[in-house]
């Protein structure tokens, strides 16, 4: 892989898509220099560790749990907030990693989150159009002509954000709060308290036993306290990430150190597009979007663009079908790239195939359509032996209601209640957690082919 990371002169040149106008072209050439002369967020070898694990997902190893908001807001960098989010996705990962008997890769939408693509470029209300609301980095939500203006000094602001957020993150995930045993206590007091299966609130049984019997024999050290995890975003504005792109001081090699892993969207994955281009030279693990529309010669165009050495972990397929679509979507997929003796991590996002709009006017999803993608995903793996290697989330740590269904049956009339995304619908705490039963329970499915990393210890000499 070359050192060469192409200007932003050259990127501008090549097709690019879902870009921010700004009016003073000046203004935005400074707020880009100043960005380039700010510390890096995340560093070369937190990367290549990512990377590393996603080759474990990618072997059938290991299983990846990537989640969080739509779209991160400026308003939501609070210390409760980051907190309330870490700790739904590790109480996930618990229940996960017990069940499925593999290590579970911790990833969050986070720290970087702060743009979306949107399908139309203006919004009109009461007959006045305006540009439509692009994420807190690139314009504001409310509904006026200042706010909606495309402003660079928020490129700005998404950098202090993020560096906020993964300050509190790295704190809490080796300060004592990812304890094993006070996770699974939120995961016990979920089942005893809502309208689960019973099967659930036995495997949250057979959890607490597992941690009461390590603690017992004395394994109290940090791996029970302490947990590894990363930083993801949709690398959707250009110049953001180009000037967050670095020359790594050991290898000489350059990598976008605004998050350790990125990916390219449904909508800007164009092979000669710049999004593209960008992406293929920088050294992170690289996420791709695939949708219904998606063809094995797309995704095998994409993977030889970005990753010509095949390096292992470098590529995650992140595949957003529909639970419609996915059972006969997905399989030409995996086919094809299995036929190129490629080794992907294939993922399952099942939330942005599934959104449609309420009769009182809310965006939203059905859990259940969410559970029955996730099931003709794993089904899917399962009829081609191959892995399931992991799930993209749309979630919040707080009891929100944009999303129906789950364990507490939440219906239209509900969504008025606590509607607070910025951009589309999340799974609440309740919902997300409920789901990660459901992905344990299909992970510990003798019909999953998984290895047997008890056998493996067993025959390990130690």
């Amino acid at each position: 892989m070359s050192a060469h990371v192409p200007s932003l002169e050259e990127l501008r040149a090549l097709p690019q898509v879902q870009q921010p106008t700004y009016q003073d072209p000046a203004e935005a050439a400074r707020a880009i220099e100043q960005l380039r002369t700010l510390p890096p967020l995340v560093f070369a070898g937190e990367c290549d560790e990512l990377r590393d694990k996603l080759a474990e997902v990618a072997e059938g190893r290991a299983f990846l749990l990537q989640g969080g908001d739509c779209a991160e807001t400026f308003d939501t960098v609070t210390g409760d907030n980051v907190k309330g989010k870490l700790r739904v996705l590790l109480s996930m990962a618990v229940v996960m990693t017990y069940a499925g008997q593999v290590p579970v890769v911790k990833v969050g939408r986070i720290a970087g989150q702060y743009a979306k693509p949107r399908s139309k470029d203006t919004e009109t209300r009461n007959g006045v159009t305006l540009p439509s609301y692009r994420g807190d980095a690139v314009n504001g939500l409310d509904f006026t002509e200042e706010a909606r203006r495309h402003d660079p000094g928020r490129l700005l602001k998404v950098y202090n954000a993020s560096s906020a957020t993964l300050n509190l993150v790295r704190a809490f995930v080796k300060g004592g709060f990812a304890d094993l045993r006070t996770i699974h206590s939120w995961n016990a007091d979920f089942v005893r308290n809502s309208n689960v299966e019973n099967r659930y609130e036995e495997l949250a049984d057979e959890i607490e036993r597992a941690l009461a019997f390590m603690v017992t024999c004395g394994v109290s050290d940090q791996t029970l306290s302490e947990v590894d995890f990363y930083a993801s975003h949709e690398a959707l504005l250009l110049d953001y990430e180009h000037a967050m792109t670095r020359i790594d001081s050991r290898s000489q090699l350059p990598y976008d150190t605004s998050g350790h892993m990125i990916w390219i969207g449904e909508r800007t994955r164009q092979l000669d597009g710049a999004h593209v281009e960008l992406l293929r030279h920088v050294q992170n693990p690289i996420g791709i979007k695939l949708g219904p529309t998606s063809t094995p010669e797309d995704a095998l165009g994409l993977a030889d663009a970005i990753d010509p050495d095949r390096i292992p972990g470098r590529i995650t397929f992140i595949t957003r079908m529909g639970a419609s679509n996915v059972r006969e979507k997905l399989p030409p997929l995996v086919k094809g790239i299995e036929a190129s003796g490629r080794k992907v991590a294939w993922v399952c996002d099942p939330m942005h195939g599934n959104t449609f709009e309420t009769g009182n006017g809310f965006k939203t999803r059905s859990y259940s359509d969410v559970v029955e993608e996730l099931n003709g995903f794993f089904d899917v793996h399962d009829e081609l032996g191959t892995w399931p290697g992991g799930m993209h989330i749309e979630l919040t740590g707080d009891d929100v209601t944009e999303c129906l269904g789950g364990a507490f049956e939440l219906g239209e009339a509900d969504l008025a209640d606590r509607y607070q995304t910025a951009c589309d619908p999340r799974l609440n705490r309740n919902q997300s957690l409920e789901l990660a039963f459901m992905v344990a329970e299909r992970l510990s499915d003798g019909r999953i082919k998984r290895p047997n990393l008890i056998d493996e210890f067993r025959n390990n000499d130690f």
